[in-house]
């Protein structure tokens, strides 16, 4: 899909990868983008930067998201782009997260895409076209080792729109998932430990991958390429995969234990 005269909404869009998307799409000549987040006052000043409208938005709240998609069909007629791309990190494990942290991811990674989804398909296949791009991550595709429930959120993430593009791919509903590891945003790691990143890459660039998957209709979006092989030897040999994912784990808190106690 080409971005010139297009509508367009980005959620999770006052900063990092929302506010780098929508300005890449303005600069291809969209015609409108409304961008979306929890805060009113981050959202309006990041509109005013790149030169389009925001809103807030809670997009864990389907009525907020309906909100959103109305307000846009109500001043422009149609929604070209939809990316649901409202994300946060959320540590630990099966033990030790507690059940609000994993109700709070599974809200914000999962039922956020669901809800936006049902709020733009009906004008979407009613007009037989529409584009949806869910940020998930690429430890939705393989693992974050310490979180737990980040990590699964994100891969029921990609599952749903694995499952849009199946159901709705026949209807002129376009699809793309968004999978990066470490980009240059509040949620990038302050350090680069074993199997956490191949490099963290700037939020610029990964909207002009971006950009470049939409007008390709690319369902996997993949800023850091390695992702792919990884994904490619999980499916040849998933027990060995898994074997080195613990190997990659135990290493990795030995390195913390050593680290620890060699502090003062």
């Amino acid at each position: 899909m080409e971005l010139k005269g297009r509508i367009g909404i980005v959620t999770g869009g006052s900063g990092g990868i929302g506010r780098a998307m929508a300005r890449a799409f303005l600069r291809e000549g969209a015609a409108s983008v409304v961008l979306a987040d929890l805060n009113e006052a981050a959202v309006q000043a990041a509109a005013k930067e790149i030169g389009c409208e925001g809103m807030a938005c809670d997009v864990t709240s389907e009525a907020d998201i309906q909100r959103l998609v109305k307000h846009t069909l109500d001043k422009h007629g149609r929604v070209d782009l939809l990316c649901s791309n409202a994300g946060a990190g959320g540590g630990g494990l099966l033990t030790d997260a507690t059940n609000e942290v994993w109700q709070k991811q599974w809200e914000l990674h999962v039922m956020a895409h669901l809800y936006a989804a049902r709020a733009v398909l009906p004008s979407m296949l009613a007009r037989k076209e529409g584009y949806l791009l869910n940020t998930a991550s690429a430890a939705g595709l393989l693992a974050a080792l310490g979180s737990g429930p980040y990590t699964v959120s994100k891969a029921a993430a990609v599952k749903l729109a694995e499952f849009l593009s199946i159901t709705h791919g026949d209807e002129g509903i376009r699809v793309s998932v968004l999978c990066p590891q470490g980009v240059n945003t509040a949620m990038a790691p302050r350090s680069l430990g074993d199997g956490q990143t191949d490099g963290i890459i700037e939020p610029e660039t990964l909207a002009d991958i971006v950009v470049e998957a939409i007008r390709a209709e690319r369902f996997y979006v993949l800023p850091h390429p390695e992702v792919e092989e990884y994904v490619r030897r999980k499916g040849d040999n998933i027990d060995r995969w898994l074997h080195g994912m613990r190997r990659l784990r135990q290493k990795t808190l030995e390195l913390m234990a050593a680290a620890t106690a060699g502090k003062p």
